[in-house]
């Protein structure tokens, strides 16, 4: 028990959700000296779904390995290879095979939230887990579902549901760090979005286009429905990864990967048609504006958000509902790149 408690302890110290995967199936190694623990989440859209390989730890590894975050969707595995996951995750419930000879008992535990089962743990064993080893199991994943819980309450926007402007500067470092040199490096990429590792890192802001007389017209409780329905599409819109915020009132910010200038376009592209075509309830249509930046090596928040600013003020002085480019229009000569590219600032 005082193991287990001291796990715990390590469990909820960190407040990070790749760490806290790590940790979990770094404590079930150590409790349960399985073969293999591991943590499985579906991602994608409905009907397209796959596994996502979050955590994975065998008896004798030295560290955790798993899938990449920035992973093509398509390069997963279907949930229907794996049928005993997908039983444990329709099913809500813990799912044992037993062991044949020469291999390993497997067990699978539903990892939950307060709306959904989100995905599985595995666990292989040399025998089956007794009664005493699936109750601690359970235990466990209660307290990292609580845990879980606690982080979505101060990571994300209560009423949409997207992530929050306070989470954003831990992301945007980490994402900054894997930045290529320059549009040269990222042209050399694979040109399809979804490929690989995504390619460089983009940053979009998106604002809706008159939002002030939706709320003036219509009310704040049917501006807070438009709000929450533009999350929806922006879920729809961009990949299982990126990573979506709202910042506050009608501006939203999204973090995405792709290969090139041309992709980021078409992806945003993409949010701006689903937005235009949508018949909001009560209001009718509704339109964003949009301004995106590449994010480049070295860059602060403050640098990367300067420039996206000033391309959707300049979308939103040029008629609105449309996406602009930063780049683009520093080249044509339509705005001039006054943002600092290093973390140094000099005053």
């Amino acid at each position: 028990m005082p193991q287990a408690v001291e796990h715990l302890a390590e469990l909820t110290g960190f407040r990070d959700r790749d760490v806290l995967d790590v940790s979990l199936v770094g404590a079930l190694r150590d409790l349960l000296q399985p073969t293999l623990v591991a943590i499985h989440r579906c991602v994608g859209e409905p009907g397209a779904q796959r596994w996502l390989t979050r955590a994975r730890l065998g008896l004798h590894d030295m560290a955790a390995s798993g899938d990449p975050l920035w992973s093509d969707l398509d390069s997963l595995p279907e949930l229907a290879a794996h049928p005993e996951r997908m039983a444990c995750l329709q099913g809500a419930t813990t799912v044992a095979s037993a062991a044949a000879t020469g291999t390993p008992a497997l067990m699978l535990f539903p990892l939950t939230t307060d709306l959904d089962v989100v995905g599985v743990l595995e666990v292989q064993t040399a025998a089956p887990l007794g009664d005493e080893a699936q109750r601690m199991v359970d235990s466990i994943l209660r307290v990292y579902r609580n845990f879980q819980g606690l982080l979505d309450y101060s990571e994300r926007d209560t009423l949409t549901g997207l992530l929050n402007r306070k989470t954003f500067d831990d992301s945007f470092m980490r994402i900054a760090a894997s930045a290529t040199p320059g549009p040269a490096a990222a042209g050399a990429q694979a040109g399809r979005r979804s490929a690989g590792q995504g390619g460089g890192p983009w940053l979009a802001m998106i604002d809706i286009d008159h939002f002030k007389r939706v709320n003036d017209t219509y009310g704040h409780l049917i501006g807070d429905e438009v709000l929450l329905l533009l999350s929806r599409l922006m879920r729809n819109s961009f990949r299982f990864h990126d990573h979506l915020y709202r910042f506050g009132g009608e501006e939203f910010v999204a973090l995405i990967r792709c290969g090139q200038a041309s992709d980021a376009v078409t992806a945003f592209e993409r949010l701006r048609a689903n937005v235009e075509n949508y018949a909001f309830p009560r209001v009718g249509k509704i339109t964003v504006s949009i301004g995106f930046t590449q994010v480049r090596p070295g860059d602060t928040p403050s640098g990367a958000f300067e420039r996206a600013d000033k391309a959707v003020y300049h979308a939103k002085q040029h008629g609105r509902n449309q996406v602009g480019d930063h780049a683009q229009l520093v080249a044509a000569g339509e705005l001039e790149d006054g943002s600092r590219d290093s973390d140094v600032e000099l005053f």
